[in-house]
């Protein structure tokens, strides 16, 4: 069976760190705008814990994972298959 493929954790990271850093500070004075911004955040947080309950039924079930950086990759392998 090929790899489950599953975007690395470092996505989430990087969102999460310009979310909580930049975008947040400068909407700081906008309430409305900060709330939607909370919100993204709790999703984004909400969307690693269900890749990483997705990544444990992988390993009970032995299929295999692989962290992908880019998409790159997956379009050279399908022109590959062509």
């Amino acid at each position: 069976m090929e790899p489950i493929p599953l975007p690395s954790l470092i996505h989430y990271e990087l969102l999460l760190q310009l979310l909580e850093r930049q975008t947040s500070f400068a909407v700081s004075e906008n309430p409305a705008m900060r709330q939607q911004v909370k919100q993204l955040i709790v999703t984004l947080r909400k969307a690693v814990a269900q890749q990483k309950q997705i990544e444990q039924s992988c390993e009970q079930a032995n299929l295999p994972i692989e962290y992908l950086w880019s998409l790159n990759s997956i379009s050279q392998e399908v022109k590959s298959k062509k």
